[in-house]
């Protein structure tokens, strides 16, 4: 990957390189790419199909060298993850890198036109294992309810995107006036 760092330093960074905890969720969404890419990319966004999960752009405009929060929170039990967009390449993948304390790795979200009005979305990530030897050993348990939870969400943001409802018009989005 190229681009902006998450760190301050150059992408040789331990996090922008590929972890050993990979996962991937599909779905074919019945719309344009440009407004699936849309859709994707309106991170705030994310918050209204990705369960228990609040995004923000902390820095930046959203696009390339943002850095995003997103901060999933169940009861008093809270995952921060802070990702760096590293490479947007409208309307077909944004790439980003988790550079948070506990998520780190490299990520990338594709949209593929099918046809004028039906594209798949690939949701690819390649986490570190937090833990050493025991996040190896606990991985395989994890990853099934990973996938699991990250396709339930491609399912419903495809749901409000052909319904109409994601991406958010601008005045709809946090900080509009």
């Amino acid at each position: 990957m190229t681009g902006p760092d998450p760190a301050g330093g150059g992408l040789a960074d331990e996090a922008a390189q590929p972890g050993a905890g990979e996962f991937t969720a599909t779905v074919i969404v019945n719309a344009p790419a440009e407004r699936v890419f849309a859709a994707l990319t309106d991170w705030e966004g994310q918050s209204d199909w990705i369960p228990l999960t609040r995004v923000r752009v902390v820095e930046g405009d959203g696009g390339e060298g943002s850095l995003i929060e997103a901060v999933t929170a169940l009861g008093p039990a809270a995952l921060r993850d802070e990702m760096r967009v590293v490479r947007v390449d409208a309307p077909y993948e944004v790439g980003v890198v988790h550079c948070g304390k506990l998520l780190r790795g490299p990520g990338v979200l594709r949209c593929t036109p099918l046809t004028d009005d039906r594209t798949q979305v690939v949701w690819h990530e390649w986490f570190h294992l937090p833990g050493g030897s025991a996040g190896r050993v606990a991985w395989p348990l994890l990853w099934p309810g990973s996938k699991a939870s990250l396709t339930l969400a491609l399912k419903r943001f495809a749901r409000l995107v052909e319904a109409g409802r994601l991406p958010r018009a601008p005045a709809d989005r946090p900080g509009a006036r």
